[in-house]
């Protein structure tokens, strides 16, 4: 059985252009005896991260203390799926809010990664990722107009706890229109459909 973790941090839900996309990506690329968890991070938001998590954090508490709940929570989450398949929007530049507050709780000293001279150096387990980034506007080719600040981040915040097969499609220039959406949607599908295809022919 594969398991496959959805986090969706997009603010429109399941309407999203970007949720709709990648269920259909995934339902259609015939996965066998696929197990799908979701998290929508706007629906069932995350708490904030207060001064009992950081005082626990720096006091290096036991893994199950309950300062450390959500975070314990939200790493074995992560570390029960084969895949992780992240859906957001791009807020100004880069990743938004919810997705942010997810990271913070991952990406934690002694449990998700070890620290060393040289810097973090994560312990899970690396697996295939899939980031579909949906924008209004667009950042890369000759219609640009912002940076991209996201991928990079994503990417080395990902590498930090140990995943780098990591794997971003481009939702772009969805404030252009219906015919621009359609587009988009469409480039998107085959980018998407592809990079999943070549993922479960080589694992």
């Amino acid at each position: 059985m594969t398991s496959l973790l959805l986090l969706n941090s997009g603010p429109h839900g399941d309407a999203s252009h970007g949720y709709q996309l990648a269920r259909n990506v995934i339902a259609s690329a015939g996965i066998p005896d696929t197990h799908i968890t979701e998290r929508d991070l706007i629906r069932t938001p995350i708490p904030p991260i207060g001064r009992d998590y950081a005082l626990a954090i720096t006091s290096n508490a036991a893994h199950d203390a309950s300062e450390l709940a959500w975070s314990e929570c939200l790493i074995t989450e992560l570390e029960q799926h084969d895949m992780l398949f992240i859906v957001t929007p791009m807020h100004n530049f880069t990743v938004p809010a919810a997705l942010k507050l997810w990271l913070d709780y991952v990406i934690r000293i002694h449990r998700s990664f070890k620290p060393t001279p040289e810097g973090k150096v994560g312990v899970i387990q690396d697996r295939p990722t899939f980031v579909l980034v949906s924008s209004g506007g667009c950042h890369t080719g000759e219609r640009a107009r912002q940076e991209d600040f996201l991928t990079p981040y994503l990417r080395y915040a990902l590498a930090s706890i140990g995943i780098r097969n990591v794997h971003f499609t481009l939702l772009q220039g969805l404030a252009f229109g219906p015919d621009a959406v359609s587009t988009a949607v469409d480039q998107a599908r085959c980018a998407l459909q592809q990079m999943l295809s070549h993922t479960l022919t080589t694992r």
